[in-house]
């Protein structure tokens, strides 16, 4: 890991987290000699990523907590993850996006992200199921309570349906509004992506509600963090030939995306420093580039 002294403390809990999924585990006193860090702050950040229910603690050290497949984590404690390479998967995924297009955003931590980023763009029309997306739209939309919606604000159509704790609108209502638009764009968040499973979630209603939004898009963007990859989650909402990109970020290994260029058309990797050639005719890119 070399010195990582000066790393933000964010940072430096993402590569204690890698480090314990990669190994198994790993012991306190061996972060410290690789952190370059003190005892004390390699235990507040085992504590940190304990309390995110990623890791457990046993004496001395800690362990990866192995997910259910049918585990869903609350939308609160899914922001506290992987919160640089959201933000550059992000910034590369709002590219994609031209003035004047339909585009829809599913729920998720990082679409959340990606909403943030795309309030200048004029004229957008936004369909989404996310409670937390609308609400960025409507907040910059309206600057003032009640007053006028500023000029070239995106028009939101939230969809309805039952609440879920991710705090997307899921189930019937939902799935029959979505039916009825087309979209140019789909942002689409995922809790795993396989070369087997395609996309899943633990939600069976998240879902139904997800194919709904694929099959009613001209081009699907997955945006997803390289935790994800290889990640299986209960059910199974699209077939990765029902993906055009996939928005993803370096921590990606280098095996993982000669993998996935093979299977998809586009391999985007956030915050890459080079850009290496893919498999099957796809397209791999470094987002810096783009």
């Amino acid at each position: 890991m070399g010195d990582n002294q000066n790393l933000l403390a964010e940072q430096r809990r993402a590569l204690i987290l890698d480090e314990v999924r990669r190994r198994g585990g790993v012991r306190v006193n061996e972060l410290t000699r690789r952190l370059n860090v003190s005892d004390m702050t390699v235990r507040r950040d085992l504590d940190a990523l304990s309390r995110q229910g990623v890791v457990a603690k046993v004496h001395g050290g800690a362990v990866p907590v192995a997910e259910a497949s049918t585990h869903e984590p609350g939308f609160e404690a899914k922001s506290a993850l992987e919160l640089t390479a959201k933000q550059d998967i992000a910034r590369a995924a709002a590219a994609l996006v031209v003035p004047g297009s339909a585009i829809a955003l599913s729920g998720g931590t990082t679409t959340y992200a990606l909403a943030h980023l795309l309030l200048d763009v004029p004229d957008l029309t936004v369909v989404t199921n996310s409670l937390r997306v609308a609400d960025v739209f409507h907040t910059a939309g309206r600057p003032e309570p009640d007053g006028p919606a500023r000029p070239g604000a995106a028009m939101v159509v939230l969809t309805g349906g039952v609440r879920t704790p991710s705090d997307s609108l899921v189930g019937p209502v939902a799935d029959q509004a979505i039916r009825s638009l087309h979209f140019d764009l789909l942002f689409i968040g995922v809790h795993g992506i396989s070369a087997e499973a395609g996309l899943s979630t633990p939600n069976l209603g998240e879902a139904e509600t997800n194919r709904r939004l694929v099959e009613s898009a001209r081009r699907v963007v997955v945006v997803a963090d390289h935790t994800k990859w290889g990640t299986v989650a209960l059910s199974s909402f699209a077939a990765l030939d029902q993906v055009d990109v996939l928005v993803t970020d370096a921590g990606l290994p280098a095996e993982a995306r000669a993998e996935i260029a093979g299977l998809l058309p586009e391999l985007v990797v956030a915050g890459a420093e080079s850009a290496e050639g893919g498999r099957g005719g796809a397209e791999l890119r470094d987002a810096d580039e783009s």
